[in-house]
């Protein structure tokens, strides 16, 4: 026999929950956008200070940012900003490649209307809004935002919410590498060219096209930081130059 379990009502957040939650979403964005720099230290105190907090909400946001590998913990040192290496965005973008080929060939093989529908919407959105880089006016959010939608779009199809949440998180620790690159030179690439070349072989049901043009724009952006970023010093934070993805 099966027993159903009934919802219950959702309590409602305490005012401890509501401001941990505010506190990590704000170093979330700040850690991601590299306003905290790599490698550095996260003082409790200055941390509670900078997002007008108490000491308890910081300690509980750092925690679940630690969970998420977006903050070190270190014993008897505290907590830091995750330092930017080669080595470790090597390892990244051959665990991208890996996983979201897989999800999105199970999208594909899923595929029904609404899927394509979103694909073309949110490819077309990103199509549309152009990249600012910092030697322009900086705010390249709306990019993010859609770059980000079509890339969630590629592979919310799968049918497993396990792999869409790894596919994410991941995403999340690209992206503090993009906002690190994108702060020098224009790219030398058509990141237009490649997000239509992979929506354009998706939408035709192509897995290994689609599942090939996806990882090949990954490994494009691994490419190019290692051919603008001197030897990597391990467990240094290394610069990272330009490239959009």
């Amino acid at each position: 026999m099966i027993l159903l379990v009934s919802e219950q009502p959702l309590q409602k957040p305490s005012d401890k929950t509501t401001s941990a939650t505010l506190v990590y979403q704000k170093l979330r964005r700040d850690i991601l956008n590299g306003t905290m720099k790599p490698g550095q230290k996260l003082q409790i105190d200055q941390v509670a200070q900078r997002y007008d907090s108490g000491i308890n909400p910081v300690r509980e946001a750092l925690n679940r940012l630690s969970a998420e590998r977006l903050v070190d913990r270190r014993d008897q040192r505290g907590f830091f900003v995750p330092p930017l290496t080669l080595k470790a965005f090597r390892e990244l973008v051959q665990s991208r490649c890996w996983i979201e080929a897989l999800a999105l060939e199970q999208s594909i093989l899923n595929r029904t209307q609404a899927w394509e529908n979103e694909l073309i919407t949110t490819h077309y959105r990103l199509d549309r809004e152009p990249v600012r880089l910092a030697g322009e006016d900086g705010d390249n959010s709306a990019w993010e935002e859609r770059h980000r939608a079509f890339h969630n779009a590629l592979i919310g199809n799968s049918g497993s919410s396990w792999i869409t949440s790894f596919c994410h998180d991941m995403m999340d620790h690209a992206e503090r590498y993009r906002f690190a690159s994108m702060s020098g030179s224009y790219p030398r690439r058509d990141s237009r060219e490649e997000h239509r070349a992979i929506m354009e072989a998706t939408i035709d049901g192509d897995i290994a096209r689609a599942t090939e043009r996806l990882t090949s724009h990954y490994r494009l952006t691994l490419r190019q930081l290692e051919e603008q970023t001197s030897a990597p010093v391990p467990g240094e934070t290394e610069p990272a130059t330009a490239a959009t993805e």
